[in-house]
Parts: C-alpha cells; sequence; structure tokens
C-alpha cells in the first residue's frame, strides 16, 4: 500500500498582497489554498516574510495533511479514472478537489504529482491507490 507521510507546515491567512508579496524561500513548496491562504511546507523558520507585509497575519504550524508522490504517468491513470473534474494543463500546477471520493489537493509537475489529503483519510485514500 502506497504510504501517505505526514506533512509538516505552516498554514498562513493573510492579505492577498502579503502573500503575493512573500519571499518564500525557494527551497520551499508553497501552495495557495485560497486567495488569503497559503500552505508552506517545510514549516517557515522566518514568519517576518510575511508579517512584514501583514502584521496581522496568522501564521500557525500545520500537521493535518498527508501526502504522498507519484510517477505522472501514474498519477494520470489514476485521476482519469477516479477524479470527475479536469486538470490544469500546464506544469507545474495547484488543483483541488475531489479524487476517489477524498477532498485532495494536487501539486502536478512535469514528472511527478503530489497527492495531499486530510490526515485522517490519509489510510482510506492509500487503499484507494493500492486497489488502482
Amino acid at each position: 500500500m502506497p504510504k501517505l507521510n505526514r506533512i509538516a507546515a505552516t498554514r498562513i491567512v493573510a492579505t492577498p498582497t502579503a502573500l503575493d508579496s512573500a519571499d518564500v524561500p525557494q527551497s520551499s513548496l508553497a501552495l495557495r489554498f485560497a486567495a488569503d491562504e497559503l500552505f508552506i511546507t517545510p514549516p517557515l523558520q522566518d514568519e517576518s516574510i510575511i508579517t512584514a507585509h501583514d502584521p496581522h497575519a496568522i501564521l500557525i504550524r500545520e500537521g493535518g495533511f498527508a501526502g504522498t508522490w507519484l510517477p505522472a504517468t501514474e498519477a494520470a491513470e489514476f485521476l482519469a479514472r477516479n477524479c470527475e473534474w479536469e486538470m490544469p494543463n500546464g506544469r507545474p500546477a495547484f488543483a483541488q478537489g475531489a479524487v476517489a471520493g477524498i477532498p485532495t489537493k494536487l501539486w502536478l509537475e512535469d514528472e511527478q504529482v503530489l497527492f495531499i489529503v486530510p490526515a485522517p483519510y490519509a489510510h482510506d485514500f492509500a487503499e484507494r491507490l493500492e486497489k488502482e
């Protein structure tokens, strides 16, 4: 069974302008969950990259998601059978919606895809990946 590992991250709620202006480390993966919400993994070491632009920003350590990387071809086959919505065309790209009946966030790259699900659903999602 594919293993979905807990993802350590920082979740940020701030003004869209502050998030747009943030100098996120290049070694980080930053996913825009909403216009005013950013998910950064690994966790931020320097919160001032956000608070300098929005002193009222909310930054919290996040551990409520689990994820796994799949090769792009394997991910595309799984998504073709288990996703009712269309994937974005360009890469890299972020998308979110139900996959195999589970709320899922996707980070799509040319060679691989990161599947992120709420941690309580990780086991169920892994089982659905295995059945494929």
